[in-house]
């Protein structure tokens, strides 16, 4: 992954599915592992998709970015919310771009 505010630019994830549910949603909480414990923890934010069928060749995507269970130590780190609102609209952007099978 890639975020600007890091010192490095670059990190690794680890995600933790919530929900999966094709092809209705998918939904999951991004985890990492901490510089403390070096254990995998998780933030408190979850991001989830929810697909609505509109037509043989078409689907109605929702994004979602829930940040309110992050805890004062993540917080100590980034600033939520973490994204605006293009942020977001460029994800379903690229989701949008990708060619179907």
């Amino acid at each position: 992954m890639h975020h600007e505010n890091r010192p490095d630019g670059g990190y690794e994830m680890a995600n933790q599915v919530l929900a999966f549910d094709p092809p209705r949603v998918i939904s999951w909480k991004p985890g990492y592992m901490s510089p403390e414990t070096g254990e995998l923890e998780f933030g408190g934010w979850i991001w989830r998709y929810d697909l609505t069928p509109l037509g043989p060749d078409e689907t109605e995507v929702t994004l979602s970015y829930d940040w309110s269970a992050v805890g004062p130590v993540p917080r100590q780190h980034i600033q939520f919310p973490p994204f605006e609102a293009d942020h977001l609209a460029s994800s379903l952007g690229h989701l949008a771009a990708i060619e179907p099978r």
